[in-house]
């Protein structure tokens, strides 16, 4: 089997789904104009997408006040340090930054709703397809 999607309540999906469209490289693949507003959005492979809506709003994760490493997006990015200056400048927040013994480069944000997000180049790269 292979994965379709995720998805994720959020409190404001059109805003979120238009976020990840502008700075994460991301598609709209589907959406609808009414509630509860349902945005699959696919990352730049095609192969991966997540759903983003508010079904039902109140039930909204509180993901600012989560652990990011209870819950979060990993994206690749070839310049961490580049991606996350222009993600800050966005509205996103920088939380941590590792690098690890074998050349990966991790970094841990939040978009401008608290979810977190991780910038990770692979000293090892994990995906057998380039993005």
């Amino acid at each position: 089997m292979k994965l379709e999607h995720f998805a994720l309540n959020v409190q404001h999906p059109l805003e979120v789904a238009r976020w990840y469209v502008e700075n994460m490289g991301m598609t709209i693949v589907k959406a609808t104009d009414t509630e509860p507003y349902m945005h699959f959005i696919a990352d730049s492979s095609g192969d991966v997408m997540m759903e983003v809506y508010c079904n039902p709003p109140d039930q909204v994760p509180d993901y600012g006040s989560m652990n990011p490493l209870l819950l979060h997006l990993a994206f690749v990015s070839d310049d961490p340090a580049s991606d996350s200056v222009r993600l800050q400048n966005a509205g996103a927040t920088l939380v941590d930054e590792k690098q690890l013994a074998d050349g990966s480069h991790l970094i841990m944000m939040r978009d401008p709703w608290g979810l977190a997000l991780q910038l990770c180049k692979r000293g090892n790269p994990m995906l057998r397809n380039k993005w």
